[in-house]
């Protein structure tokens, strides 16, 4: 199974915000893409605003890939409904059942993330 264009957006955008200013090379060897598909990622991503490629500071054969801060903050107004919505939903639980609610979800995405790197090494 394929994952969805826009799935692989959000997962770049959130892994360039994450890690910093990354290489085509990079970004390939952190997502598990084909370097070809990177290409066609990033070239998205900058033509709807969301990255730009940059000279390397110290090595100016190589480009770099940044998100762009500016275009996700003209985002996040749209999303204030439902930040505030989930802050009050926060409020009906305790301290206790929130960590226990943390602590569910942590670890099943650590079963995720292991279970993801089984079938890639399965299927390479």
């Amino acid at each position: 199974m394929q994952p969805d264009r826009e799935d692989t957006e959000t997962k770049t955008i959130d892994l360039l915000m994450r890690s910093g200013p990354l290489t085509a090379k990079e970004l390939a060897e952190r997502s598990g893409l084909a370097p070809a598909s990177v290409t066609g990622l990033v070239d998205r991503l900058e033509r709807k605003g969301f990255v730009r490629r940059v000279k390397h500071p110290t090595d100016k054969r190589r480009i770099l890939v940044e998100h762009r801060p500016e275009k996700l903050a003209e985002l996040s107004a749209l999303f204030e409904d439902w930040g505030r919505e989930v802050h009050e939903l926060y409020e009906e639980f305790t301290t206790e059942e929130l960590e226990t609610v943390t602590r569910f979800l942590v670890g099943s995405a650590r079963r995720q993330r292991a279970a993801a790197a089984r079938l890639t090494e399965q299927n390479p």
